[in-house]
């Protein structure tokens, strides 16, 4: 008998490494943790054979996951900063919420989405600082009919590229947020400033990678959204200006087509009054079509 012969299946063999391991998963009592699991260790024992993976770069790789995780902190989360550089972000969104020519598209909702935006009336003013705006919309199922009652929640960075959670001192969740409930007839109205472009943050592991592969950190000027309510799907979304740069080439990847908007300049003093804004303004208008869930 050979040595080989005489080796056990379960000790470990580099040529049947993702088989060896896999099978060390067959206890778990959750399938769909199994197949994550096994399919996971698949790709990533391949990818380590492709690329001749050193042991120096295999300890330089978790000493870059270990100081992502140490930027993380209550109102930055660096992780998903990296799976949103990385496109994964954008992938999951698309894959789970797959274009269908008559729903609003989904985009990525970003590192800096806080869960308790503040409530605000209609027409109210998220915030001040930039060149204002007016941004009007409508909230309808796929077959036209209003969703009454839906809840948009919006936020955006300031005119100089900043969200409140990133200005020292600033009270975070109050600055450019919003949680509007939409009329009967599913409408929505606010005010606020006309978005810019703007840099994520570079000054972690995440603006380390984007300057080791030679990649700009800028996101295209948006506005976020979050439709909820009672029997509809969830949509996270972006509006996009038209006029930005970085359109087609955003730094996570975020940019559909069917979400890029004009903000048409206005120039009329009883419509400027009449939303309590200076004349002229900039106004948008985004309609959202939105999945009725079938499980509700």
């Amino acid at each position: 008998m050979t040595e080989q012969s005489r080796e056990p299946s379960g000790f470990f063999a580099a040529e049947r490494s993702a088989e060896i391991v896999a099978a060390s998963f067959a206890g778990a009592e959750d399938e769909r943790l199994r197949e994550i699991l096994t399919s996971l260790v698949r790709h990533a024992h391949a990818f380590v054979k492709d690329v001749g993976l050193t042991a120096e770069e295999w300890a330089a790789g978790i000493r870059f996951l270990t100081e992502t995780g140490r930027k993380c902190d209550a109102t930055r989360q660096e992780f998903i900063l990296l799976s949103d550089v990385l496109g994964v972000s954008m992938l999951v969104e698309s894959l789970n919420n797959p274009a269908d020519g008559e729903s609003t598209e989904a985009t990525v909702e970003g590192p800096f989405h806080l869960v308790d935006s503040p409530e605000r009336e209609l027409g109210d003013a998220i915030g001040e600082g930039g060149e204002p705006c007016l941004v009007t919309g409508r909230v309808t199922d796929t077959s036209g009919a209003p969703v009454a009652g839906a809840r948009v929640d919006v936020w955006q960075a300031d005119a100089d590229g900043f969200y409140d959670v990133q200005r020292p001192g600033e009270v975070p969740g109050g600055n450019l947020r919003g949680l509007f409930t939409a009329d009967a007839d599913g409408r929505f109205w606010f005010r606020t400033v006309v978005p810019r472009h703007y840099p994520i943050p570079t000054d972690g592991p995440v603006g380390a990678l984007l300057r080791a592969t030679g990649r700009h950190a800028n996101r295209a000027a948006h506005i976020h959204f979050q439709v909820s309510g009672p029997g509809i799907r969830t949509l996270t979304t972006h509006l996009f200006a038209d006029d930005s740069p970085y359109l087609d080439s955003d730094a996570v990847f975020g940019v559909k087509a069917s979400l890029i908007r004009t903000f048409a300049r206005v120039d009329d003093p009883d419509r400027a009054a009449e939303h309590g804004l200076p004349n002229p303004f900039r106004h948008v208008d985004f309609p959202v079509t939105i999945r009725r869930d079938a499980s509700v």
